[in-house]
């Protein structure tokens, strides 16, 4: 059984300022009125485990498993905040996507600010700076036609996100056409499919493994880290990629 289905969230950092679990895939962060039928959110549940209030201090999407932090004060939060919003605050994640990217590279391309970011209803007006850092890590090809081709093609790939915008991980990667797989919005449906038919998962293939920054008390540097979840470490394994991943 899951630690969300056993009602626990896995707790990989606690002291008296901060408190950081590893999220699971499909849990949304707290309420949205994009998913009106969800009864389950990390805030509330978390919330409940450890019966204290929680303050949330930056996002990950439903679909996206790893290192999600809150603080355990307001005023806390607060110094969270404005660390995230600096840039102060260094993100690792590991996806799996279409296609063979280059060895490494910078996308710098800006994103357009959504109005109701909850919602995921796009404003007009002008678009946001947004950069994101990639190393592609391990390749693969597949025997099976997905587009034109015989084959099809699938990397393992580190993403740092220097900007923190909205779906920014998932849209600069199909920017570059190289799609998350299991992304069912910004995605490839066929590739997608495959995935699912051959691995029996449907999720997002995105995991915060690690985020770095300095302790908003004491100072210290402190570095969270996550394991792959079961599911997206058995993908990454079937594929042959265990020994190159996180």
């Amino acid at each position: 059984m899951s630690a969300v289905a056993c009602g626990s969230l896995p707790i990989i950092f606690r002291d008296d300022s901060l408190i950081a679990i590893h999220k699971p895939a499909g849990l949304l962060v707290h309420r949205s009125v994009l998913d009106r039928h969800e009864t389950r959110f990390a805030l509330q549940m978390l919330r409940d485990q450890i019966s204290q209030p929680v303050y949330p201090v930056h996002r990950l999407d439903k679909g996206t498993s790893g290192v999600l932090l809150f603080a355990l004060d307001r005023e806390v939060g607060r110094v969270l905040n404005s660390q995230f919003e600096r840039g102060e605050v260094s993100k690792r994640y590991v996806a799996v996507v279409r296609g063979h990217p280059p060895e490494s590279g910078d996308i710098d391309h800006p994103l357009q600010r959504m109005a109701d970011e909850h919602a995921g209803i796009a404003a007009r007006g002008a678009a946001q700076a947004a950069q994101t850092r990639y190393r592609r890590l391990a390749t693969v090809e597949l025997p099976y036609r997905v587009d034109r081709y015989p084959s099809s093609r699938y990397a393992l790939v580190e993403l740092e996100p220097l900007t923190g915008r909205w779906h920014q991980l998932r849209r600069h990667m199909k920017h570059i056409a190289h799609p998350i797989i299991g992304d069912a919005t910004h995605g490839k449906g066929r590739h997608n499919r495959l995935f699912q038919t051959l691995y029996g998962h449907s999720r997002l293939l995105l995991a915060a493994t690690g985020m770095r920054l300095a302790h908003p008390v004491s100072g210290q540097a402190l570095h969270l880290q996550a394991g792959l979840a079961e599911d997206l470490a058995e993908v990454i394994e079937r594929l042959g990629w265990g020994e190159v991943c996180c």
